[in-house]
């Protein structure tokens, strides 16, 4: 049970993510009214590009866990996937459920940061486990640069409608 137990950790972890961020994550008529990118992917890309993600998050999270040499550097490691998990579903928080992606584009900038202390901390310890974490850097890229665009193309948010 113990070498099973960082696959359930890290299973549970990201369907709890992929639950509280999805919990948020409203594509009404507030999302479809909002002009996009000529970029932005169809809806029905996001769940499994997500799926895809936090996947790779969670074998990520697990062969960092199994390669820590110590209890207090397998404490850091979580602390720090568990920070990027925050930061992840607060992304959405800010974006659909507040309606402000201008607050949203100011706090990804934080969750690509969180991404990338992930993979410089992993790689030497487990270069795959950094390696997993590259499609999710770049998604976080990419969806900074759709919520950048949303925000240039639509009116100021939080003023009164």
């Amino acid at each position: 049970m113990a070498r099973g137990r960082p696959i359930l950790v890290a299973a549970a972890a990201a369907i709890g993510v992929a639950i509280a961020g999805g919990a948020m994550t409203d594509i009404g008529p507030w999302y479809r009214s909002l002009e996009k990118s000529a970029l932005t992917p169809p809806d029905w890309a996001f769940g499994p590009a997500w799926t895809g993600i936090y996947a790779l998050t969670a074998i990520a999270a697990v062969l960092g866990w199994r390669a820590a040499k110590s209890a207090r550097a397998r404490a850091f490691i979580l602390s720090l996937f568990f920070i990027n998990a925050v930061l992840n579903v607060a992304w959405s928080f800010f974006f659909f459920t507040l309606r402000r992606p201008d607050f949203a584009l100011a706090e990804v900038a934080t969750l690509w940061l969180s991404v990338l202390a992930l993979i410089v901390l992993l790689r030497p310890m487990r270069r795959l486990a950094a390696l997993c974490l590259v499609p999710y850097l770049a998604w976080v890229s990419f969806a900074a640069y759709l919520n950048f665009k949303v925000v240039a193309l639509n009116p100021p948010f939080g003023a009164a409608s």
